[in-house]
C-alpha cells in the first residue's frame, strides 16, 4: 500500500540507525508510521510504501518498507517544512517571509537563485548562501534513499552510506558503485554488481574484478578461512563474474600492486590428482588478514625469545610451600614449562586439572610479588574463571579497552591499551579468533609471561583463524596436553562421557561404575521430533539451559524459544510486553545479546561502565512502553536500559545454539539431537555441547544421529597460514 502525507510530529527516533515512529497526516485523516526513516523530520512530505499492522498496545500503525521524500504539495506545507529547524538560517518568521515573497517559485529560488533571498530584510548575502547550501544538502538526502532503494539497499544502510560518503553520495556511487564495498557495511555484492552493470561498467573492468575477488575472500573468511588457494579462488571468481581466468589473474596482479591483497607461496604437502606429494602452492589473502597472521607469528616469537625475567628459582620447593594439593606429573610439567618459558599453552578437556594449574600459578607468582592478570574472550567465561579461582577475571575486550573498531573492517595496526601485568593467563583460547589474538599480543610487553589455556577439541572460534590449533601444531610454542581425568572428576558421568565422545567411543553401553558415581547424565532415545520437542518443554525449568545444534526446525532455537516463552512466561495482564518485528519481548523473558555494543551503558551497584557483548545473557525485568525503555539484568548483575530500536540486538535465550554456548557453563543442560544438516553433526559440536553442563546433562534424541556425530571427525578444515609462518 502507498500513502502520501506530511510528518506531523516525531514520536521517537533512534539517531544511530534511523528507526522512527511518527504521526503522519494525510488529507482528512492521520496515522502512525514506523520504520527505518533516516533524514526524516517534522514537516517533511513523504510517499511511503508498506502495510498496516496491529500493535498490541498502540493499535493500528503503518509499517514502512520504503519511502520517498517529495516536494510539499502546498505553500502551507512548504512553509511548515522550512520552519521546522532543519534548514540552517530559517526559523518560523523567516519561513513565512520567504513563502510570502516567492510563493510557488520558492524551491527554485532556494536551489538555484540564492541571491534573490537578500531581498528579504535580515538575510545577508552570506546567510542567503548558507540557507541555499543547507536546503540543497537536505534535498540531496531526499534523493539518496530513493536512489539506493532501487538497488535493494535499505534506508538504514542508506543513512550509513551518506554519513561515510557525504553530500556527493549519489555522484560518487554512480561513478564507482564498488565504493560501497569499501565502506564495511552490510550491502550484498550482487546488488552492487547489478548496479554497476546497469550503469554500463564492462564485465572485465579491473575495478569490478578486484571487487569480486575481495568479496570472494570475505566470503571465505565468514567460514573461518584466512586465505584461499589461488586455483580455487580463480574458479570461484570466473563463475561469480562470468569472466575468463586470464581476467581474474589480471585482477589479482592489480590488487597485489595496490597492496589490497597478499600472495603467500608455500612449499607444502598437498593432494593433487589423487596423489599426496610436496608441491609449491600460492595462497591469496586480503592484506589485513595476511598482516594479522604475520603480526601474531612475529610477536609471539618475540615474546618467547625475550629474557625470562619472571622465572622463579627452585620452583619445586616453592610449589610445596604454597600448595597442599598433590599435583600430577603432567601438572608439574605444565607449571615447570610455564616457569621456563615466556609463552606456554595448556590444553585439555574437563576434569583434567587445568583450573588447579591456574590457581597454583596465581599463588606462586603473587607470592613473588608479581601481578597476575586473568582474562577470557566472553563475559560468561570470565565469570567462570573468577568463580573457579577466587580472583577477578576480565573479558579481553574490557581489558584491552577495545572500541568499535573490532566490529568494523579489521585493522592489524590499530592501537590498543597495554596490559599492566607480569603474568597474563587467558582461558578458553579456542574461542579467540586471529584478530582478537593480534590485539592481545600488541598489548603485551616483552618480558611478560603469557599462558594460553583452552580445549583444542572444542568448536573453533566464530571469527576467522584457528589460533590455538595452529600454535600447538607448529610446535613453536611449548605446550602441555592434559589427558588424565582426576578421580573426583571421574565420578561425573558428564565428564567421563564427554571424554568418551572425544575418543570416538559411544556412551550407550553401561559400564561398571563405582558406588559414588554421580547420577548426572542421561540419554533418552527418541526418534520422533515432536515427541522430543514435548519432552524438552516438559523438562525445562529456570535453572536449566536448552542447547541445540541448530536455529531451524522443530528443535531449533527459533521454534523452541517461542514455545518455551508461551509455556513458561505466557501473556499475563500484569506483564508488559513489547513487539519488535515478529518477536514479542515480555517482562521475565530470558534474552541474549547477539552483537557487540560498545556504547551501551550499564550499572552494577555503584559501578558504571559501558559495553554489552555478543553472548551475554540476562532477563528482562521491566518494560516501559511510554518511554520506549527496556531494563535488562544480566547474569553478572549488570543492569542496562535498552531503547526500542536496540531490540534488534537481542534474541530469546531459553534455548541457544551450541556455538552461542561456548565459554559458558550451566547447572543443568538439556541437549536435543536429531538429524539436521550434516555440517552440524560433528564430534566437536557434540563434545562442546556436552561440556557446557556442570551438574546435570540430559541428551534426548536419535541414537543414530548421536553415533554419527561421534564418528564424524570431518570438521571443516580452516585454511590458515599461521602455522606456516611460525615454522619458517
Amino acid at each position: 500500500m502507498e500513502l502520501t502525507g506530511e510528518v506531523e510530529d516525531i514520536i521517537y527516533k533512534n539517531d544511530a540507525n534511523g528507526y522512527t515512529i511518527a504521526s503522519f497526516y494525510m488529507k482528512n485523516t492521520d496515522t502512525v508510521i514506523v520504520g527505518y526513516l533516516p533524514f526524516v523530520n517534522k514537516g517533511d512530505n513523504l510517499k511511503v510504501v508498506g502495510r498496516y499492522v496491529n500493535h498490541p498496545d498502540y493499535g493500528e500503525q503503518f509499517k514502512v518498507e520504503t519511502f520517498e521524500k517529495i516536494v510539499p504539495e502546498t505553500l502551507d506545507a512548504l512553509e511548515r517544512y522550512l520552519a521546522n529547524g532543519v534548514i540552517k538560517g530559517i526559523g518560523p518568521a523567516t519561513a513565512k517571509k520567504i513563502i510570502k515573497k516567492f510563493g510557488e517559485a520558492t524551491v527554485e529560488i532556494l536551489r538555484n537563485e540564492p541571491d534573490e533571498l537578500t531581498k528579504i530584510k535580515g538575510i545577508t548575502k552570506t546567510k542567503a548562501v548558507e540557507i541555499s547550501e543547507s536546503f540543497i544538502e537536505n534535498w540531496d538526502l531526499w534523493q539518496i534513499v530513493g536512489f539506493l532503494e532501487k538497488f535493494g539497499i535499505s534506508p538504514a544502510s542508506a543513512q550509513t552510506i551518506y554519513k561515510k560518503l557525504g553530500p556527493d553520495t549519489i555522484l560518487k556511487i554512480e561513478e564507482d558503485p564498488y565504493i560501497l564495498q569499501d565502506l564495511s557495511i552490510k550491502v550484498d555484492f550482487a546488488q552492487i554488481d547489478k548496479m554497476a552493470l546497469n550503469i554500463g561498467i564492462e564485465k572485465n573492468n579491473l575495478r569490478r574484478i578486484g571487487s569480486g575477488i575481495r568479496h570472494s575472500l570475505n566470503l571465505a573468511s565468514m567460514n573461518g578461512h584466512s586465505c584461499v588457494l589461488e586455483a580455487n579462488l580463480i574458479t570461484f571468481v570466473t563463475n561469480l563474474l562470468g569472466i575468463s581466468e586470464e581476467d581474474v589473474l589480471d585482477g589479482i596482479k592489480d590488487l597485489r600492486a595496490k597492496e589490497q591483497i597478499a600472495v603467500e607461496t608455500r612449499e607444502e604437502i598437498a593432494t593433487k590428482d589423487g596423489k599426496t606429494e610436496m608441491c609449491v602452492q600460492d595462497w591469496i589473502y586480503l592484506i589485513e588478514f595476511y598482516r594479522t597472521e604475520r603480526n601474531i607469528a612475529s610477536r609471539i616469537i618475540e615474546l618467547e625469545q625475550a629474557e625470562n625475567l619472571k622465572k622463579i628459582d627452585n620452583i619445586e620447593k616453592e610449589i610445596k610451600k604454597i600448595s597442599n594439593i598433590k599435583l600430577s606429573s603432567k601438572q608439574k610439567e605444565a607449571i615447570e614449562q610455564i616457569n621456563e618459558n615466556n609463552v606456554a599453552i595448556i590444553t585439555g578437556g574437563p576434569g583434567t586439572g587445568k583450573t588447579t594449574i591456574i590457581k597454583t600459578i596465581i599463588d606462586l607468582y603473587k607470592k613473588e610479588g608479581k601481578k597476575v592478570v586473568l582474562c577470557a574472550p566472553t563475559g560468561r567465561a570470565a565469570k567462570r574463571m573468577t568463580e573457579a579461582t577466587g580472583e577477578e577475571a576480565k573479558t579481553l575486550h574490557r581489558l584491552l579497552e577495545i572500541g568499535k573498531f573490532s566490529d568494523e573492517k579489521p585493522n592489524p595496526d590499530i592501537e590498543v591499551t597495554p596490559i599492566d601485568g607480569d603474568v597474563i593467563i587467558i582461558d578458553e583460547v579456542s574461542m579467540v579468533d586471529m584478530f582478537l589474538m593480534n590485539y592481545v599480543l600488541k598489548a603485551i610487553y616483552k618480558g611478560t609471561k603469557l599462558i594460553l589455556v583452552g580445549d583444542i577439541d572444542q568448536l573453533p572460534s566464530v571469527g576467522p583463524g584457528s589460533v590455538l590449533k595452529d600454535l600447538i601444531e607448529s610446535k613453536r610454542i611449548p605446550f602441555t596436553t592434559l589427558n588424565k581425568i582426576f578421580r573426583q572428576a571421574a565420578k561425573s558421568k558428564i565428564i567421563v562421557n564427554s571424554h568418551k565422545v572425544n575418543d570416538g567411543i559411544n556412551f550407550f553401553e553401561e559400564i561398571d561404575e563405582e558406588e559414588d558415581t554421580l547420577d548426572d547424565f542421561d540419554f533418552i532415545p527418541e526418534n520422533n521430533q515432536r515427541n522430543v520437542q514435548e519432552m524438552v518443554l516438559d523438562m525445562y525449568d529456570n535453572d536449566m539451559q536448552i542447547i541445540t545444534p541448530t536455529k531451524k526446525g522443530d528443535l531449533g532455537t527459533k521454534t523452541l524459544n517461542k514455545l518455551l516463552q508461551e509455556k513458561y512466561n505466557p501473556y499475563e495482564d500484569y506483564k508488559i510486553e513489547k513487539k519488535f518485528g515478529d518477536v514479542i519481548f515480555r517482562e521475565g523473558d530470558k534474552v541474549m545479546q547477539t552483537k557487540n555494543n560498545y556504547d551501551m551503558t550499564w550499572i552494577r551497584g555503584l559501578e558504571i561502565g559501558s559495553g554489552i557483548f555478543n553472548g551475554e545473557m540476562g532477563q528482562i525485568v521491566e518494560i516501559d512502553n511510554q518511554e520506549g525503555k527496556i531494563k535488562i539484568k544480566f547474569d553478572d548483575d549488570k543492569i542496562a536500559i535498552y531503547e526500542t530500536a536496540d531490540l534488534e540486538q537481542l534474541e530469546h535465550s531459553y534455548a541457544i545454539t551450541v556455538h552461542k554456548s561456548q565459554g559458558s557453563e550451566f547447572n543443568q543442560v538439556v541437549f536435543p539431537i536429531m538429524q539436521v544438516a550434516p555440517m552440524l553433526l560433528t564430534r566437536n559440536l557434540l563434545y562442546t555441547g556436552m561440556t557446557r553442563a556442570k551438574n546435570r546433562l540430559v541428551i534426548i534424541g536419535s541414537k543414530n544421529a548421536v553415533e554419527y556425530m561421534i564418528n564424524n571427525v570431518n570438521t571443516k578444515k580452516r585454511n590458515t597460514g599461521l602455522k606456516y609462518k611460525l615454522q619458517i
